[in-house]
């Protein structure tokens, strides 16, 4: 229904942002390897969107590459993942990653995502190598955030917060970034550091 949406980059607070197209504000909810290549405020930006039509919402969801979204939309054709998980997902993994763990049989390496079991994680090995060979992992990849973004709260509390609306226990949040040195850092780096630090 909408397949992209090109405009100006409002606010974002991860896993949420605002984007300005031609007068019109739409909410958009990303996974943090899409926040990574977010430019500075008021800069235009591309996202490839799906919509998730529900009851009581419709959810608009923004991803940076194609092969973001297509690995998105295979995740959500998974009995029992739905659209928070798969995006809890592709936040703590890139497509090379979730790749690796798939072909690897890795369970434990999807076990340490947040609202991934043990269960889940075998379903999703089984019934995504079959998909896989759709995508190219090669197109995507984390990237330094080169204007990082001044949040009303101090970075470190809005990565404690996001982590927390991906999933994450606020206690679990919290010690994710307790030991990383956040001088000079963003929120989107905090973030970074301390998903992959889950992921050793």
């Amino acid at each position: 229904m909408i397949g992209f949406l090109r405009g100006k980059l409002m606010h974002k607070a991860p896993p949420q942002l605002l984007l300005d197209v031609n007068g019109v504000g739409y909410e958009i909810e990303a996974p943090m390897t899409t926040f990574y290549d977010l430019p500075a405020l008021g800069q235009d930006v591309k996202l490839h969107t799906h919509l998730v039509v529900r009851e009581d919402a419709h959810i608009l969801f923004g991803f940076a590459s194609e092969t973001e979204r297509m690995l998105f939309r295979a995740l959500i054709k998974v009995n029992g993942v739905g659209p928070k998980l798969a995006l809890t997902i592709l936040s703590g993994q890139s497509v090379a990653d979730f790749y690796r763990c798939v072909e690897d049989n890795d369970v434990k390496g999807l076990v340490r995502l947040p609202g991934v079991g043990q269960k889940t994680a075998e379903r999703l090995i089984i019934e995504m190598r079959g998909r896989l060979p759709e995508l190219d992992s090669s197109v995507v990849s984390i990237s330094s955030v080169s204007n990082p973004v001044q949040l009303a709260n101090s970075p470190k509390q809005e990565a404690v917060s996001a982590l927390c609306a991906l999933g994450y226990k606020p206690q679990d949040a919290a010690k994710m970034v307790q030991g990383i040195a956040v001088e000079d850092k963003s929120c989107e780096d905090i973030i970074r550091m301390a998903l992959r630090g889950t992921i050793k």
